[in-house]
């Protein structure tokens, strides 16, 4: 009983305003300031921490048109190959029967399309990188030149059989490359992702 009224004692009113120690309003103010900076140092430091993270860096991209390879990578590179050498990829998808297009690795940004499980490498009309031969934009009836005849001619694409495979032109309404596919594949085996 003595112990429960020397606890109710002390967390009394009176214990509290009998205590010889006690803060002037001065006082007041300026420990409450410091805890208000306190709590803001607090605060921007975790966000000064969750801004510094680090961006995957990835070489320029080269594509070798006649041997059929980016940066050294054929098209039936395995997937890891591809993480491996180009980190800063925008989306990534493990090769499964699940997968769309049999998965793959993509550079949205750089509008280069690593299709893994299909063996074959599709650069864009927005292609961000060099080219050994600069075949976007180039006028269809220009390249026999550089590339032959085709194996397989359509109205908007062109087929030609290479070293390492195919090499697919699509074209636009003006007849410009629009887009390069780079096969390791043949004509009897290549299978596109619509």
């Amino acid at each position: 009983m003595y112990v429960k009224a020397r606890v109710n004692l002390f967390f009394s009113t009176d214990f509290a305003i009998n205590q010889p120690y006690s803060l002037s309003p001065i006082q007041s103010f300026f420990m409450k300031k410091y805890l208000v900076f306190i709590c803001i140092a607090v605060a921007m430091a975790s966000l000064a921490q969750a801004q510094l993270k680090v961006k995957a860096v990835c070489p320029e991209f080269y594509v070798d048109v006649l041997d059929g390879k980016v940066n050294g990578l054929k098209a039936n590179a395995p997937i890891h190959d591809v993480r491996n050498l180009f980190p800063c990829f925008t989306q990534s998808e493990d090769e499964s029967a699940t997968a769309k297009c049999g998965g793959g690795v993509f550079f949205k940004d750089k509008d280069v399309f690593f299709y893994t499980s299909r063996d074959y490498i599709e650069i864009g009309p927005k292609f961000k990188g060099k080219m050994s031969l600069p075949l976007i934009g180039t006028k269809r009836n220009s390249l026999f030149n550089k590339l032959g005849n085709p194996r397989l001619k359509d109205a908007s694409w062109d087929a030609y059989q290479t070293n390492y495979g195919l090499l697919v032109l699509y074209y636009d309404a003006a007849g410009k490359v629009k887009k390069i596919q780079l096969s390791t594949q043949n004509i009897d085996t290549l299978s596109l992702c619509e």
